[in-house]
């Protein structure tokens, strides 16, 4: 792959797919799969366009906008949008990789794909960003489709984004169609939407505690990463369940409860209304009974926790931190963000748990832990195919049977192909990526997208 530029992002999840495939006896048992892993890390469809609009001022403007659409073999093509200066496309290819087995996971027929454009809406107008959002539909809607491509809200993209987006694909396809997901509840989106990445994170979590003899969520400290939608509702079901949330975080800082603080579901709404503002925690008047720290994030300012949930960004966990997370007393993290841990840090929390056994950190990916919020735009999907809206108690049974079913999936899968001593912990990392492999590889096959000699 000399040949290639170099995509670091990219690069760093399949390795971590790939390691924990040689590392395990899958293809000692199926040697075979080793051409599926080929074949699976190219991505069937890359788009690559311009995006002109006019800024306020009448000037032109032009970005970059990018699908990647990588693997169609379980279903559409399924996954974000994301609008972020930082946008290129070895991050869009890491998280279509991602998204290809995480969508897997759910058990669901979806692809995996993601998108975007180097945007930064911060600082813009409302009017610039809906002029941005109708100029890249234009050119977005001749690649999508309810049944080919069904886009969905990330970083930089709310409900309010996807409106817009909607409403240009509307006019210029003549169609009202499910094409995207995370849309108004009047209009085709569905109840608990907005919610399920952070619940799902949750309800993911609960399993690890009951399997590992830990309990539920009564009492236990919890850091939490991020400020966006998937922290939020991450923290306010943890304070439901019973937990106590002493961190949240934004690029510009992090906010940490002293003592016997914590951060409060009156304290999350004003947050809430901060964010929708585009305004940095730096705005949030917690009334001296937290403390900000500019500039960093909460891993290594946190004092005693139980369970780490990074839900800001990639490679928001470095080695240093999840070092510091073990001396915390951490049992358990889980990712909210995708790659939310450097390679590094997974490093450490797997060495703990050989070493330590039942006592030790117990680490969950992302395409597994995290896979609620696509799990919910599944069933949005759904719902739009039946055209029938389903009640919120509904949507939450669904999506507590399909985390429970990824964290089973994961765990048994992690037995069937990692060896493993008596009184460890199953890899979950390992037996997640395994599982979201073999049925993405064996759909392939059976669909004659790789082969082996008769």
């Amino acid at each position: 792959m000399s040949n290639l530029p170099s995509e670091p992002e990219f690069e760093q999840a399949y390795n971590e797919l790939a390691s924990s495939l040689e590392n395990s006896t899958l293809f000692d048992k199926k040697p075979e799969y080793r051409t599926a892993l080929k074949v699976v890390s190219i991505p069937e469809r890359v788009i690559q366009f311009r995006v002109i609009w006019e800024d306020d001022a009448g000037n032109l403007q032009v970005n970059r906008g990018y699908r990647v659409q990588f693997n169609s073999a379980l279903g559409p093509y399924k996954g974000g949008l994301r609008l972020h200066h930082s946008v290129n496309l070895s991050i869009l290819k890491f998280l279509g990789f991602e998204q290809t087995f995480k969508n897997a996971l759910t058990g669901l027929n979806m692809g995996g794909g993601k998108g975007g454009a180097d945007f930064n809406p911060k600082g813009k107008t409302d009017a610039e960003i809906r002029r941005f959002c109708v100029a890249f539909m234009t050119e977005l809607s001749k690649h999508i489709g309810a049944d080919t491509d069904v886009p969905a809200g990330d970083i930089g993209v709310s409900g309010r984004e996807i409106g817009w987006m909607f409403g240009a694909y509307r006019k210029i396809r003549n169609k009202f169609e499910g094409v995207l997901t995370g849309k108004g509840l009047t209009w085709g989106g569905s109840l608990i939407r907005p919610e399920a990445t952070g619940y799902g994170l949750v309800y993911y979590v609960s399993h690890m505690l009951e399997y590992a003899g830990a309990g539920n969520w009564v009492g236990k400290r919890v850091a939490i990463s991020g400020s966006g939608n998937v922290a939020q509702y991450a923290a306010l079901k943890v304070i439901e369940l019973g937990g106590i949330v002493v961190s949240l975080s934004d690029s510009q800082g992090t906010i940490v409860a002293d003592g016997n603080n914590h951060i409060t579901p009156e304290d999350i709404e004003t947050i809430m209304a901060i964010k929708v503002k585009r305004q940095s925690l730096t705005a949030f008047d917690h009334y001296g009974k937290l403390k900000y720290v500019a500039g960093a994030r909460p891993w290594v300012h946190v004092d005693k926790v139980d369970i780490a949930l990074p839900c800001a960004t990639q490679n928001e966990v470095s080695e240093d931190e999840a070092k510091a997370l073990v001396a915390s007393g951490a049992r358990f993290i889980a990712e909210g963000s995708n790659m939310g841990c450097t390679q590094e840090a997974i490093d450490v929390f797997e060495a703990e748990r050989k070493e330590k056994k039942g006592a030790a950190i117990w680490y969950a990916p992302g395409k597994a832990a995290n896979c609620g919020g696509v799990a919910v735009s599944g069933l949005e999907m759904a719902q739009n195919s039946q055209r029938l809206p389903w009640t919120t108690e509904e949507v939450d049974e669904k999506l507590k049977t399909i985390m429970k079913n990824a964290f089973f999936d994961g765990l048994n899968t992690a037995k069937k192909y990692i060896p493993d001593t008596e009184g460890e912990l199953p890899s979950l990392v390992a037996g997640s990526n395994i599982a979201g492999f073999v049925k993405v590889a064996e759909a392939m096959f059976e669909q004659g997208d790789w082969w082996t000699k008769a």
